[in-house]
């Protein structure tokens, strides 16, 4: 764990493949990380979910020929508006960014894209993947509920996916697996638990918990992470076999 006054920096979520190396792999299928810079209390970084949408894609990319993406690192995190820090980007401008990343990679010879998301406030990427059926350009959203439900399961996650909201178990033993320098320390005794959040679109995240967490963090652990990650490497496999059939446009 890094002390609060150091900055620890992360120099791995860029793809670093020439363009010789991805004409090389003959990946059909482009993998997509959308994140977040957004409040995570204080003991993760304001790019957590970025983290952990890398850190998915990365895996998937070890295992799999995909062309790896760049991620999106602001994306839509209005209920976090007011916290230190936070920036978004409103969903049709996130909409039109990964649209239009599609109709370039089409372009390009890639008709298939995996979006992997880090941010459950990013709504707008299940419209963009429905809209994307008979274009020609085959998408998917990943992970889907069951993806995680699947992963919590394998993982031993103890706490339940409506009280493991932000920062909490999950998202912590990722960042502990991945990046553990990045997680601070008192985070262990950060738990807060808001399990009704039933006007939260309408009062944001403030109206629930005072300092940024909703979850358990305590019970967090790398190997927690290392089996989250595996687990959807595993589901991933059923995406990559319907986005490997080509869809043709109608």
């Amino acid at each position: 764990m890094s002390s609060s006054g150091t900055r620890p920096q992360v120099p791995d979520l860029l793809p670093v493949d020439t363009t010789e190396d991805v004409r090389a792999r003959g990946a059909r299928v482009a993998v997509l990380p959308v994140g977040s810079f957004e409040q995570h209390g204080a003991g993760l970084p304001l790019i957590t979910d970025t983290v952990v949408a890398c850190a998915i894609a990365s895996e998937i990319a070890a295992a799999h020929p995909v062309l790896a993406l760049p991620p999106i690192t602001v994306s839509c995190s209005h209920e976090h508006a007011g916290w230190p820090g936070t920036v978004s980007i409103s969903a049709a401008t996130l909409h039109a960014v990964v649209r239009d990343i599609a109709d370039s990679l089409r372009a390009s010879g890639v008709h298939a894209l995996a979006v992997v998301n880090g941010h459950g406030g990013n709504y707008v990427l299940r419209n963009v993947v429905q809209e994307s059926v008979g274009t020609g350009m085959r998408m998917a959203l990943f992970p889907g509920s069951a993806d995680w439900t699947a992963a919590r399961e394998r993982a031993g996650v103890q706490t339940p996916s409506n009280s493991d909201m932000h920062a909490g178990e999950v998202e912590t033993s990722i960042l502990l697996r991945v990046r553990p320098e990045l997680v601070r320390p008192g985070q262990e005794k950060a738990d807060w638990i808001a399990d009704d959040r039933k006007h939260l679109l309408t009062l944001g995240m403030s109206a629930y918990t005072e300092s940024g967490v909703i979850g358990r963090p305590s019970l967090a652990s790398a190997e927690k992470g290392k089996e989250l990650l595996a687990g959807l490497v595993d589901s991933f496999d059923e995406y990559l076999s319907l986005l490997g059939a080509r869809e043709e446009t109608r």
